[in-house]
């Protein structure tokens, strides 16, 4: 008999678990969401009438019907729609490579930035920093990633990057950072204002008022990988006072 997937949330599971969704079913009964719209995150897999976990970690909900393993995995597989931090590595006509930390480079046309034309290009270099979504994201295609949404807008995607500091965390923080009313963010906002910039690949920019200021920041959010939210509260309570 298996356990069900609600009875799991908050337990380390291991690839290999698995466990059914049939509370769904009763819960439908009066619920608006029915049992087949159970969406699987990272980590699980349906199977029939079950759930399966392919990777280790903590399975985590978010209402309704929402279940993924939280993981301290840094390898980043492309998902059509995810936004990600790229490094501009070369250009090849009209066309811009970039590392976004996968197995393979992606490809970013000149013209998917907003208000970009043929005559009008925008000002990319080798090297550059770019805050872009995949447009395209399979195993049988190359990815291609775009600067602009559905609408044309760049709603805060393109070049970026000066004067920060880019580094890795762990594709687990990033999800926490990026969660609303995020704990660890609003721990942050409280000791210094800055500029930050979190993609999807686990990849980090941090901007402050000063070097000193940033590198702490990069420091924190780094060292909350591994940390209780108390232990990270009072990390932080001694970088307010001075203790870091």
């Amino acid at each position: 008999m298996f356990s069900t997937v609600r009875e799991r949330v908050g337990e380390v599971l291991l690839p290999g678990d698995e466990f059914s969704f049939e509370a769904e079913e009763k819960i439908s009964l009066t619920a608006p969401v029915k049992s087949e719209k159970v969406v699987c995150g990272p980590g699980l897999r349906r199977c029939g009438d079950r759930l399966v976990v392919f990777k280790s970690g903590v399975l985590r909900h978010k209402e309704p019907n929402v279940f993924w393993i939280d993981s301290q995995q840094r390898r980043y597989v492309p998902a059509k729609g995810e936004s990600i931090i790229g490094i501009v590595t070369a250009k090849s006509g009209d066309v811009f490579k970039v590392d976004f930390g996968g197995s393979e480079q992606a490809s970013l046309s000149y013209l998917t930035f907003e208000g970009a034309t043929k005559r009008n290009r925008p000002n990319v270099q080798v090297g550059d920093l770019v805050f872009a979504q995949f447009l395209i994201a399979n195993k049988d295609m190359e990815p291609e990633l775009v600067c602009i949404d559905s609408s044309g807008r760049a709603n805060g995607m393109g070049v970026f990057g000066a004067g920060g500091l880019l580094f890795r965390v762990s594709l687990g923080l990033v999800r926490r950072l990026l969660a609303p009313h995020s704990d660890i963010r609003s721990d942050l906002e409280q000791l210094f204002p800055c500029e930050l910039v979190v993609g999807m690949n686990g990849r980090i920019w941090v901007k402050s008022a000063t070097v000193q200021q940033t590198l702490i920041i990069a420091n924190l959010l780094q060292s909350a990988e591994t940390m209780t939210a108390q232990q990270r509260q009072q990390l932080f309570r001694k970088v307010q006072q001075g203790a870091f």
